[in-house]
């Protein structure tokens, strides 16, 4: 095992992009010093706890996960995917142990990872008999002295077991930036063809369009369209909707505006879905609904509100059908009104959320006192 972590630590450094200055500023509500690598249960909810609305209602746990806050500690959970075998696989940006492998239970199998102080974005293909993680690191990160500390973003392929299999560089190298736009990626989605999609959330706002081999098709989005719906703000996320099989989309997070943006395969615009008082992360396809985290709400007067958040779930008809740990979704003339976190509080800046294959709900929280992600029952 460790020369394993060995060997991933100095290839995944060898791969990195270049590295260019940030113009990503801290996000308002994250912590200013990181204390310790302690978990802290500080919010746990009674054990018949039940948050939810109409068929989409769950137990909350918050204790899932059995983990050793010596060896195994945790910063913040960014996001979290389920493999072929069944098994969880969450990324965080804590270097002791970036990769966490979960079964059901909570049961910890595996771990590894040192090289993404950033890790941000976890996405999961299935080619043939094995499923690969595309991870992206955003470049920006905390350390434990609470300074803020920049390197180049990147985007790895690996194997489920730590073996890189390729990295996709800094897009200026290939021409496709100007020297004076930033690249601080979040997340990427990866099509039935194998094409990938990266969102530079962080970064200029583009989503840029790759094969299945890491070499450039295009990009799109941006903040610069002539019109101005075109644009992403804060392009947090992003999936490919197959739900519609023979119409197949990108659904893509404009975070600042509490939305998503639909745009067809090759990055034309198709509509906008509002989301009103909710800052979405990205948009998780399961089934026939698209799930999001919320990681911050507004309150009544319609301002921002740090430490707040909760789930949203849409419908095949992308309506929204419930939202766990908010206010009940509430439509008057066929448009939603704005959505708050719920009095009880249950988390703490929904970062993303992954459905396993009983259609329980796992939410991984970021800038949450160190714990782990929240698993919600399905009931």
């Amino acid at each position: 095992m460790a020369t394993r972590r060995k060997f991933l630590r100095n290839s995944v450094a060898a791969a990195a992009a270049i590295s260019t200055a940030s113009a990503f500023a801290p996000v308002k509500g994250l912590a200013t010093t990181i204390k310790d690598f302690n978990i802290n249960h500080d919010n746990m909810q009674p054990e018949d706890t039940i948050i939810g609305h109409g068929g989409f209602r769950y137990k909350v746990d918050k204790g899932w996960a059995k983990l050793s806050v010596t060896s195994n500690p945790l910063l913040n959970c960014h996001e979290m995917v389920q493999d072929r075998k069944g098994r969880l696989i969450m990324l965080g940006d804590c270097t002791r142990n970036n990769i966490l492998i979960f079964d059901k239970s909570g049961k910890l199998l595996d771990f590894w990872g040192s090289a993404f102080p950033g890790g941000h974005g976890l996405s999961i293909s299935h080619e043939g008999e094995e499923d690969f993680l595309y991870i992206t690191d955003c470049g920006y990160f905390q350390d434990r002295t609470g300074n803020w500390n920049s390197q180049a973003g990147q985007v790895v392929k690996m194997t489920t077991d730590g073996r890189l299999v390729f990295a996709i560089g800094h897009p200026k190298t290939i021409g496709v930036y100007k020297d004076t736009e930033p690249f601080r990626p979040t997340e990427t989605a990866v099509a039935p063809n194998g094409d990938i999609y990266v969102a530079d959330g962080y970064g200029s706002d583009y989503i840029i369009h790759y094969d299945r081999n890491g070499k450039y098709i295009r990009h799109f989005g941006g903040r610069n369209n002539a019109n101005k719906e075109h644009n992403l703000v804060n392009a947090h996320g992003v999936a490919v909707d197959t739900r519609d099989a023979s119409n197949p989309t990108v659904i893509c997070t404009s975070r600042e505006e509490n939305c998503f943006k639909v745009y067809t395969p090759d990055g034309k615009f198709i509509k906008r879905m509002d989301m009103p008082g909710m800052y979405v992360c990205r948009p998780v396809v399961d089934g026939k609904n698209l799930y999001a985290g919320v990681c911050w709400s507004k309150d009544a007067a319609g301002n921002k509100q740090s430490d707040t958040g909760f789930v949203t779930i849409l419908d095949e008809n992308n309506k929204v059908v419930s939202c766990p740990g908010g206010n009940e979704p509430i439509y008057k003339n066929n448009v939603l009104q704005p959505v708050m976190q719920s009095a009880s509080r249950v988390f703490h800046h929904g970062h993303d959320v992954c459905v396993d294959d009983e259609k329980n709900v796992y939410v991984c929280q970021w800038n949450a006192n160190y714990t782990p992600p929240v698993k919600l029952t399905r009931v």
